[in-house]
């Protein structure tokens, strides 16, 4: 599994629901959203993505799209460990709305996301195999209730000749991941499409680079560490020398 999101749903009910239905996103009212989820912050327009792509911006840069009864946002920015500690003024964006967070990376099995209704935060989950269970709040929503109930187990990993490996957690935080972008976003990164599943390739997201007008742009961040790189001497090569030691090497 490799799938990895940073998404945030606002919808004035059922998510997946509103997004079966979606056609072209308005860019003035996209502008408008983005402008009050980053008051005070530079936003410019960029290339777009699709729902399926956008989930996983790069950083600084957005994807969104608003529809009557339903705004997207695909930003790095919202991979929070606790998504409890989500910034005030993007819940509070969510009054007599339902907002979703999802958040999933598989480089190191972690999924967290939460559900606020009416700016209450109802449930909240984040875990992966290394931090083990980072925030639990709330009840478990129905789409969880087999994994805490032990009948979706992570699969074992083990090769011949060598003890079997247990996964640290009852069950694999990517698996519930993808059920839970299912149950409350309408689609999946991976896994087997179902046909009422939202067709997320199709649904197009406007890009915007979001920049703080304090701090350095883009250009300026790259140029910074291109300098950096510079700066750097040549590199070192070590090999292993008599017991263990180590030994730079001459060239590469």
């Amino acid at each position: 599994m490799g799938a990895k999101t940073g998404l945030l749903v606002y919808a004035d009910g059922d998510a997946p629901e509103a997004l079966r239905g979606v056609g072209a996103a308005d860019l003035d009212r996209t502008v408008a959203t983005m402008r009050r989820l980053h008051p005070g912050r530079r936003i410019e327009e960029c290339e777009g993505s699709t729902l399926w792509d956008g989930v996983y911006p790069p950083k600084g840069t957005t994807y969104a799209a608003s529809w009557p009864g339903v705004d997207v946002i695909g930003d790095q920015r919202v991979m929070i460990d606790a998504p409890s500690q989500l910034p005030g003024h993007l819940v509070a964006a969510s009054a007599g709305r339902r907002l979703v967070l999802h958040a999933m990376h598989s480089v190191v099995d972690w999924l967290a996301f939460a559900v606020w209704e009416d700016g209450r935060l109802v449930r909240s989950l984040s875990l992966s195999p290394d931090s083990g269970i980072i925030e639990n709040f709330g009840e478990p929503l129905p789409f969880e209730l087999p994994y805490w109930a032990g009948d979706r187990p992570a699969d074992v990993i083990s090769w011949p000749d060598e003890d079997e490996e247990t996964y640290p957690l009852p069950f694999h935080p990517l698996e519930l991941g993808e059920d839970t972008l299912r149950a409350l976003c309408g689609f999946v990164k991976e896994g087997r499409p179902e046909p009422d599943d939202v067709d997320a390739d199709t649904v197009r997201l406007h890009g915007f680079q979001v920049q703080d007008p304090q701090g350095p742009g883009l250009e300026d961040q790259e140029a910074q560490l291109r300098r950096a790189v510079e700066a750097m001497g040549p590199p070192r090569v070590y090999t292993l020398g008599p017991g263990g030691s180590l030994v730079e090497r001459d060239g590469l």
